[in-house]
């Protein structure tokens, strides 16, 4: 067995800066009224010995734990399958790790999460919340709101409770679609076909929105639901092949449901893009580069979504920078062009 050293104490760091135990306690635990000579030879004191502010000690002067829910409206299976989720997460952390703040993974498999989260969020536990991949029915919103933790969402609210001051980071999602679909038609398709993503989720319903703001008098049949997966987007294939064997493109909800579109193409003799263009949405370089042929897609910037959505919530609990959190920001999308279509 070896000894560990005892860990450098508040009294230790006052004796090796010159100062006392009080004046020590106010830098490192972010309190103000600090000389700033004081203040770095405090922070050297610091350095020195290695010492570690008490996060308890540091809440009760801050009233802050620096840290951060995240909360995904999503069973723990679809968000480690699906490249997405790791890009918005990516983005996320970089921001809280930037502003030394811990990230807290809440994931919903069924209502009983939904209970489990909003007690937690209640329970004062994290600074505030950042949510996303929100359903339509979804009990997170309300939770939320009796929680009083700031919030920011992922993604525009489809729900309707009289609040105007939800803020929220979204791409957008009808510009985007309506730019794919004009592509396709721009290349002579005449027959062009949705597979949607979930309905119940706003993306999915703005990028149909766009898809119909192009082919407003398209036939009902060419429109078929999916999930944002890719065996949704097998099924969805299947079933639209049946319906209109004559379909000349494809706009896919997304890079994952494109993706099952086109195994289910190849399998049925059909050549991409010539008999069949296909579109998806994301830009998922995992997914779109990879594809048979190389994916056209619509990009949007996942992982600056993510960072941003962390900004805006940093910036509304440090009411020191002052001003006033946008409620909505959306991020552009572009086309990007490969084989596929």
């Amino acid at each position: 067995m070896t000894d560990t050293a005892p860990r450098p104490t508040l009294e230790a760091v006052a004796a090796r800066a010159g100062v006392s135990r009080a004046t020590v306690s106010r830098v490192v635990n972010g309190g103000d009224g600090v000389r700033e000579p004081l203040v770095e030879r405090v922070r050297r004191a610091v350095e020195e010995l290695g010492y570690v502010p008490n996060q308890a000690a540091r809440s009760l002067v801050t009233r802050r734990h620096d840290a951060v829910a995240v909360v995904v409206a999503e069973p723990e299976t679809r968000v480690f399958a699906d490249p997405f989720f790791a890009l918005q997460l990516r983005g996320i952390s970089k921001e809280l790790t930037a502003h030394d703040n811990q990230l807290v993974l809440l994931l919903t498999e069924g209502r009983d999460d939904h209970a489990r989260v909003g007690r937690y969020l209640a329970g004062g536990h994290v600074d505030g919340a950042l949510v996303f991949s929100l359903h339509l029915d979804d009990p997170l919103p309300e939770l939320i709101q009796r929680a009083g933790v700031p919030t920011v969402f992922g993604g525009r609210p489809g729900w309707s409770d009289g609040t105007t001051d939800v803020v929220y980071v979204d791409s957008d999602n009808r510009g985007g679609a309506r730019e794919a679909v004009r592509h396709l038609v721009g290349l002579g398709r005449t027959r062009v076909a949705h597979i949607t993503g979930a309905l119940d989720q706003t993306s999915a319903a703005d990028r149909l929105d766009g898809y119909r703001d192009v082919m407003g008098d398209a036939a009902p049949e060419l429109v078929v639901r999916g999930d944002f997966t890719p065996a949704g987007g097998e099924r969805a294939m299947r079933e639209l092949l049946d319906r209109r064997p004559d379909v000349d493109a494809v706009f896919a909800a997304n890079d994952l449901t494109a993706s099952g579109a086109l195994r289910v193409l190849r399998e049925r003799g059909r050549r991409v893009p010539e008999d069949v263009a296909v579109i998806g949405f994301d830009d998922m370089l995992p997914v779109a580069e990879q594809t048979d042929p190389p994916l056209t897609t619509v990009r949007q910037d996942i992982e600056e979504m993510g960072r941003l959505m962390a900004r805006l919530l940093l910036r509304d609990l440090d009411r020191r920078n002052g001003g006033a959190t946008p409620a909505g920001v959306v991020l552009p999308t572009t086309l990007i062009r490969r084989a596929s279509a």
